[in-house]
């Protein structure tokens, strides 16, 4: 074989089509393969960004928690005194704007 010519092939169509079904089938188990791969990969990655979130608003309500205590004077076994049929939120409210 001369080193400047190309190799001729000849295949019976039939053949060369049922090949290409074949690589066809094996393209979809790939793809089907990947998707199912990426698809576990995107659901562990959402429980663990919910997880995050989870942490950052439960500390945030923590801080507020302690924040508003501290500026009340209470500790945060002592009830908040209350005057008469007056709600939680009032007695709050009251005590941080007086």
């Amino acid at each position: 074989m001369a080193e400047n010519t190309i190799p001729e092939i000849i295949v019976d169509p039939a053949d060369y089509q049922e090949v290409i079904k074949k690589l066809d089938l094996i393209d979809e188990k790939i793809e089907f393969t990947n998707s199912e791969i990426q698809q576990k990969i995107g659901k562990r990655l959402g429980r663990d960004v919910g997880i995050l979130y989870g942490m950052c608003i439960a500390l945030i309500i923590i801080v507020m928690y302690l924040l508003i205590v501290t500026t009340l004077g209470l500790s945060p076994t002592d009830p908040i005194p209350l005057q008469g049929d007056e709600s939680l939120l009032n007695a709050v409210i009251r005590i941080l704007f007086e």
